[in-house]
């Protein structure tokens, strides 16, 4: 038994370093293209069927079954493309405030219009590249000075192309059970939206008292929910 976690957009798979200590089972972090490990891949062609292809590699590479997957944020739109390719190795999904529009729909036409404008800001070039002072306002807002700036030396660069793409969501309509953990502090993706993405899933839900960035922000409180779910 295994967690794999995948990481939302700006981000690579060192957003999960607080969290993993604090789980009761091995840990796969993935990189998704164009950062970290993956980091030789041009942003600018990146689709999300190459970021599920890099989740079911690395998943394949270790022989990884029983697998918990765990999506944050813009996973959201990931892990149904995950879930096709790997239906038999996994058998819980956890998204922890993730991203989940309607399907074919595009990530960015679902952004909350406080947030849209920063993104909008952000975009050049084919490049998602978020300015601190943007991403603190977004992800830090629960976190001391020390740990925003931890967070926010973390991030990347991403693929707006990503943002753009219509999402495929048949994944979802597999029989996995799922569990959304809903921030009730998110300044990122915001209550209305997170309600949103849990009215399409229906999902059992928990609630934690966190920001966007929770596995940085309250890793053994995200852990315990994860732990849990593990058994």
């Amino acid at each position: 038994m295994s967690f794999v976690l995948i990481h939302g957009a700006g981000f690579g798979a060192n957003c999960w370093d607080e969290l993993i200590p604090h789980l009761n089972t091995q840990a796969l972090a993935v990189d998704l293209p164009g950062r970290g490990t993956r980091v030789d891949v041009g942003l600018r062609a990146i689709t999300l069927a190459d970021c599920a292809d890099a989740v079911r590699e690395d998943v394949e590479a270790k022989d990884l079954r029983d697998v918990v997957l765990v999506g944050h944020s813009f996973a959201g739109v990931t892990v149904p493309r995950v879930l096709d390719l790997l239906p038999d190795r996994i058998r819980h999904v956890v998204l922890v405030s993730a991203v989940v529009p309607p399907d074919g729909s595009r990530v960015l036409d679902q952004v909350d219009p406080g947030v849209r404008d920063l993104v909008e800001q952000s975009i050049a070039g084919g490049v998602y590249h978020q300015t601190r002072a943007g991403a603190a306002a977004m992800l830090c807002n629960d976190m001391d000075e020390a740990t925003a700036a931890s967070t926010l030396g973390r991030l990347a660069d991403d693929s707006a192309a990503l943002l753009s793409e219509a999402v495929d969501l048949s994944g979802y309509k597999r029989e996995i059970p799922r569990t959304y953990v809903h921030l009730t502090r998110d300044q990122c993706y915001v209550e209305e939206l997170q309600q949103r993405s849990i009215a399409l899933l229906r999902p059992d839900v928990i609630d934690l008292d966190t920001g966007h960035m929770a596995m940085i922000s309250a890793p053994a409180e995200l852990a315990t929910v994860l732990n849990a779910i593990h058994g």
